[in-house]
């Protein structure tokens, strides 16, 4: 690690291993085998152990190898053990035989202490030779661990410890090396430049078994990065997002990347808040936001292993103990054991490790596995840890011990886990010795499954099954007390309010008349309601108008195509209305209103959630008015403004946005399924409502904001929508592609308020506050979901972009994919006329460039692959990712655009239908590709806008409501669902055919791509 050379650290090893030895440390290596692996094969280990002997000899190593055969009767039988049974360790034993007689040769302790300090003491000149050293370290690491681990000198803590520290000792090398290169370009100042790491605001915290201290040996690290910009040390400009997100790239990629020595470390970012739409590197602001308002139970207890491993431990520690509250509930916490035992069911379930089994069988995420051993303190960490700050260790078998002496657990429990857990961990490390590879699963071969018993010293495969089948019951058995036999308490409901009841025969025969198949099942529905056990019937006078209802109610459902489904449909709105006299009368009153709601819940499922949520949007089903028409942009913008007017502080508004959005959603989408609209004008209709949203929400952010760092003197701002809300296409499903763009004179260096910030970092905030303000979960439900990931540099780049750094990399940087969304780029609001009018023609400029239009043919074609072959779809109901779906059409719209908007810049419009109708005007487009693309488009359109007004998850037109299958029928003018469903292959056959025709064929691309 460039400290000395080989000769300069054996000679510090060996004088302080005499040092030691004066002092009674602990003895070599050779000295502590006290267990024997097994050679079942004596004729392999003697050739493995001639092998060994050759290479010595050309080392002149052999006299001291026949020393340490002396001092150690057994180690030539040990040697040969795991040689037979372990190729991976075999392999990097025989690649350095003097490394491999100095690790004999050590205490282990002291070779794991040499080898942290050197990473620690690391100044490499290049990458490359800060890769070299760490990979060589790792393979004296991994040998380190194993042969103490097999000899049984060491216990689990100290094969974890070593290979947990090493994982610290290894980033925290990387990252040094990162940051000095950062000082030498002149964007850092350290405080320390031994330790450059130290209060820059940059810091990882290792998660799982990493964050506990309990890697195992052939393990992933799985991190979360995070800066906090206040005490961010960089300096010329350089901008935290930018920066650390490079860095954070490049310790990936030097701790990751498999070269002729190995790898360090598999790295696994995927913890982090949002993985699919943040950066790699996430601001502690952005992070707190989304813990207070999007966290999820399985994060709390991902959370509670949680620790700053590398960068700024301080920056880290305080970022821990600001989440502490999420992690830790002041009260206890029964709610969430099911979000984390739903996990194990979850694994249970889909990875097919219901049974314990010895072959095959998953040691961790199996039934009685690590897995189950761990969930077993988890689970009452979450349930106790907020009121008993004892239960908060991070290791599993402290937790343990804990959870025994607060008395959560049985001593005994305690001491049959932790013997079961050290246990399987121990033939966790065997499976994973063999090969160096990170798996938990037994072997199913016998052959290989010997290797795992042999390397632990079990000589016969009936002596093993024994050992681990006791183990895997002993933790099933405890798991199972706690949490295998939880009642489900919606099933525990039904069950509890009507067992013992007798059904009235004569009413089973009436139920039956009107057509529904399963009247006990009805009968024990309504008497659910009777006995007013949901929130909308507890009250007597909801009671009795219910009653009163009834017969309407039940002729109604009857009339509908499945009575018993009908009935379930509205069994479970009912169940999440707040209350239900006034619906009951309002309905009672209203025929036709009750009318509208069995067409909704027999149609449009996701539309009942409203109502259920939102009783007083059918007031608005009164007023004649409601079928003349969508309302105008300006009349849904006066509305908003009222609503939100009315609002006394900022969350108020927030909730008035969320309620305000919801009730038009659903107005518009009852006046698609009534025919008052078309699926066009609701697109339109949606996209105007999302608009107004956020022209009005963003100048109450920015006010939030302002409050506490002012305002950026002479700035600009404008929000662009891009992809299907730049189109003014958005469905009630879709989420809204923004891009925000900012301005500001070349002399201001920062906002001018209390607690002022630069205006990179200003406009970061303030886009995350809009984020915030969009996407968080409040009591009345999520607005919208945002994706900035079309911002220059998607995910890595910073949440918000200066112009000219847009401009910049459209022109000089950007795929052509990223021209291709361009297309749809529109600004929907702006500080300045003058500035939408600057956004607006850089982008004409832009979509106006001259194109390579054969490279321009091929880019397009290996995206239209990949996305085919990432989001594979074979139902002509997959109507967007489908071969000649709706990406084909939007694909070959945007070609158009980029192809020809140089000679044609009519053609650049955001809408697909209006750019393809201009592309066939000015003869771009012929008029028969024209007459298959627009038909096919509309078409498309029109079922999507349905599919996703009616429900939230995949269309299965087998399961589907008969009543939105009659909807979709009626909006393809086709007499029937077969039909139609042919009339859409028919159309997607012609799309890709003209794709190919303009473009070129996909399939070629995805071969070459």
């Amino acid at each position: 690690m460039g400290q000395g050379s080989e000769e300069e650290r054996h000679q510090l090893k060996s004088s302080i291993l005499k040092r030691e030895h004066r002092e009674g440390a602990l003895a070599p290596l050779f000295e502590r085998l006290e267990r024997q692996p097994i050679c079942a094969d004596d004729d392999l280990g003697n050739r493995h152990l001639k092998d060994l002997i050759e290479k010595l000899e050309r080392k002149d190593l052999i006299s001291e190898f026949e020393q340490l055969c002396q001092g150690a009767p057994h180690l030539r039988s040990f040697i040969k053990g795991f040689m037979v049974n372990a190729p991976f360790l075999r392999e990097t034993m025989l690649r350095d035989v003097q490394r491999f007689l100095r690790i004999l040769n050590t205490p282990p302790e002291e070779t794991i202490a040499i080898l942290l300090q050197d990473c620690l003491n690391a100044r490499p000149e290049s990458e490359a030779e800060l890769m070299q050293s760490l990979r060589l370290a790792k393979q004296e690491l991994a040998l380190t661990v194993a042969l103490a681990d097999i000899a049984g000198a060491w216990p689990l803590e100290n094969v974890t410890g070593a290979l947990t520290k090493f994982a610290d000792a290894s980033l925290t090398a990387c990252l040094r090396f990162c940051l000095r290169e950062l000082e030498t370009r002149g964007k850092f100042i350290p405080v320390d430049h031994e330790e450059p790491e130290k209060d820059a605001g940059y810091f990882i915290l290792a998660m799982g078994k990493h964050g506990a201290g309990e890697l195992n040996y052939s393990s992933d690290i799985d991190l979360i990065v995070l800066y906090d910009p206040e005490r961010s040390r960089l300096i010329g400009g350089a901008e935290a997002p930018v920066e650390f997100v490079r860095i954070t790239r490049r310790i990936v990629k030097l701790m990751n990347e498999r070269t002729g020595d190995g790898y360090v470390f598999r790295t696994d970012l995927r913890l982090r808040p949002d993985p699919g739409a943040t950066p790699l590197a996430i601001s502690v602001p952005a992070a707190l936001v989304y813990y207070e308002s999007l966290g999820q139970n399985w994060e709390r207890a991902a959370l509670i292993k949680a620790r700053p491993c590398a960068g700024d431990i301080e920056a880290g520690e305080i970022f821990l103990e600001e989440i502490r509250p999420f992690v830790w509930r002041k009260y206890l916490d029964y709610a969430a054991i099911s979000d984390v035992h739903s996990i194990k069911r979850q694994i249970h379930a889909h990875k097919g490790f219901s049974k314990i089994t010895v072959a095959g069988h998953n040691v961790k995420l199996g039934r009685g596995g690590i897995r189950e051993v761990e969930f077993f303190a988890q689970t009452q960490q979450l349930i106790a840890g907020g009121r008993n700050p004892q239960l908060r260790d991070r290791r599993t078998l402290i937790t343990l011990e804990r959870l025994a002496d607060c008395g959560w657990i049985d001593q005994s429990a305690a001491e049959d886990m932790e013997a079961a857990y050290r246990y399987l961990r121990e033939v966790e490390h065997r499976i994973q010795m063999i090969n160096d590879e990170q798996t938990h699963i037994l072997p199913k071969d016998d052959e290989a499954l010997a290797r795992v018993y042999h390397l632990m010293g079990i000589r016969g495969r009936s002596e093993f099954a024994d050992e681990i089948r006791s183990k895997f019951e002993l933790v099933q058995k405890h798991y199972s007390g706690l949490f295998e036999h939880e009642p489900d308490l919606a099933l525990n409901l039904g069950n509890l309010v009507f067992t013992g009841d007798d059904d009235d025969p004569n009413t089973l025969e009436t139920l039956m008349q009107l057509g529904f198949q399963r009247p006990v099942d009805a009968i024990r529905t309504i008497r659910q309601w009777h006995y007013g056990r949901y929130p909308a019937v507890r009250a007597p006078k909801a009671r009795e108008r219910l009653t009163e209802f009834t017969p309407i109610l039940l002729d109604a459902l009857a009339r509908t195509e499945n009575a018993d489904q009908a009935l379930l449909t509205f069994d479970a709105f009912l169940s999440k209305l707040p209350m239900g006299v006034q619906l009951f009368g309002l309905l009672k009153s209203n025929p036709h209103l009750f009318n509208l709601l069995t067409m909704v819940m027999g149609n449009a499922p996701r539309m009942a959630e409203i109502v259920s949520k939102r009783v007083h949007v059918l007031d608005a089903l009164l007023d004649p008015a409601f079928f003349g028409g969508a309302p105008t942009a300006e009349q849904i913008e006066s509305a908003l403004a009222v609503t939100l007017d009315q609002a006394g502080y900022y969350e108020e508004a927030l909730d008035r946005a969320r309620i305000f959005v919801q009730e038009q959603q659903f107005l518009l989408g009852l006046r698609l399924i009534t025919g008052t609209i078309t699926a066009a004008e609701l697109g339109q209709g949606l996209s105007t409502l999302a608009d107004a949203v956020l022209c009005q929400l963003l100048p109450r952010v920015q006010q939030e904001l302002e409050e506490a760092h002012g305002k950026i003197p002479g700035a600009e701002l404008a929000l662009v929508a891009m992809g299907k809300l730049g189109g003014q296409e958005i469905t009630c499903a879709s989420d809204l592609d923004l891009i925000l763009l900012y301005d500001f004179p070349e002399d201001v260096v920062q906002s001018d308020g209390k607690r002022p910030l630069a205006p990179s970092q200003y406009y970061s905030r303030l886009t995350q506050r809009l984020v915030s303000a969009l996407t968080a979960p409040t009591a009345e439900g999520v607005l919208y979901e945002v994706d900035f990931r079309l911002r220059p540099s998607g995910n890595s780049g910073p949440l918000a972009t200066r112009f000219v750094s847009f401009k910049d990399y459209q022109s000089n940087d950007a795929w052509t994919w990223e021209h291709m969304a361009l297309t749809r780029a529109r600004v929907i609001t702006s500080s300045s006329p003058e500035f939408a009018m600057q956004i607006d023609c850089a982008v004409s400029q832009l979509l106006q460039e001259k194109r390579d239009l054969k490279k321009l043919a091929t880019d397009v074609c290996d995206m239209r692959a990949r996305i085919q072959k990432e989001k594979p779809a074979k139902s002509p109901w997959q109507i967007k990712g489908i071969p000649g779906g709706l990406i084909d059409i939007e694909f070959i719209a945007q070609f158009l655009q980029l192809a020809h908007g140089v000679d044609h810049p009519e053609i650049l419009q955001t809408r697909t239908e209006d750019a393809l109708l201009k592309a066939r005007d000015f003869g771009v487009l012929h008029e028969e590709d024209a007459d298959t693309l627009i038909p096919a488009l509309r078409n498309y359109e029109d079922l999507t806008q349905i599919l996703k007004l009616a429900q939230t998850g995949h269309f299965d037109p087998k399961t589907a409501p008969g009543g939105l299958l009659d909807l979709l029928v009626n909006a393809g003018g086709e007499p029937d669902f077969e039909r139609l469903t042919i009339y859409m292959q028919e159309q997607q056959i012609m799309v890709r055919r003209t794709f190919e025709h303009l473009i070129g064929k996909v399939e070629e691309a995805e071969k070459t791509s």
